[in-house]
């Protein structure tokens, strides 16, 4: 069985939420089958996280350590890696450049999946990095995939929501204004909305009518077809 290497700990409870998504989806497949896995968890500095995900800048500053996690785990014998962490994909060519091992894409993967589920219009709850980048906007638009994004006081919400997720700071108001930016896609006519923020699975969101899709769950799910 091959080991994945997950460079984790952006942040910390949902590298954990996606180990156990892992280790749950193998098991579902077979009570014998229990993955091997390998997590660097990256102490990254709150300054570097806070202007990165509220602000949506600096994020350069992510690189050197997202390498460094790339070269450890491969030295350490994973066959393929994959980061949980939607925003820091703006660097996955930097990543793939860098190490020999195949590095999993969560953007590219939740485009298959849609694709798969034939979804042609999405609304996408992600921090500014990911939205600036364009990175699900892109990958969407080359597949025939509609992405719509929240305005700019929504995303500041967003922001806001994503830095007391990842700080500890979080409670019930952030899931309550999560709900009421999920509520707005509904008045636009959508019925799919991506979660492409790992952290905000942490809210739980729900809605009765629109169907919320978790880009962490969707990327275990992929990462255990690779095993």
């Amino acid at each position: 069985m091959k080991t994945v290497g997950i460079i984790g700990g952006l942040g910390p409870e949902t590298t954990a939420e996606f180990y156990l998504e892992l280790v749950f989806s193998c098991q579902k497949l077979s009570k014998l089958h229990r993955p091997k896995i390998l997590i660097d968890s990256i102490p990254l500095p709150y300054d570097i996280e806070e202007d990165a995900i509220a602000k949506g800048k600096g994020e350069e500053r992510c690189l050197p350590f997202l390498l460094e996690a790339a070269k450890n785990l491969e030295k350490a014998g994973a066959h393929f890696l994959v980061m949980p962490c939607n925003s820091l994909h703006t660097f996955i060519e930097e990543l793939r450049d860098n190490v020999k091992i195949p590095v999993l894409s969560i953007v590219e993967e939740t485009t298959k999946f849609l694709k798969k589920e034939n979804i042609s219009t999405v609304g996408i709850i992600a921090t500014a990095i990911t939205l600036n980048k364009k990175l699900y906007e892109t990958s969407f638009i080359k597949n025939g995939i509609k992405p719509i994004a929240p305005d700019n006081f929504q995303q500041a919400k967003i922001g806001k929501i994503i830095y007391n997720l990842v700080s500890h700071r979080h409670n019930n108001k952030d899931r309550e204004e999560l709900i009421k930016i999920i509520n707005d896609f509904e008045t636009k006519g959508l019925n799919h909305v991506i979660l492409a923020c790992t952290d905000l699975q942490l809210l739980i969101p729900d809605h009765p009518r629109l169907k919320i899709y978790d880009t962490m769950k969707i990327f275990a799910m992929a990462t255990v077809s690779y095993f």
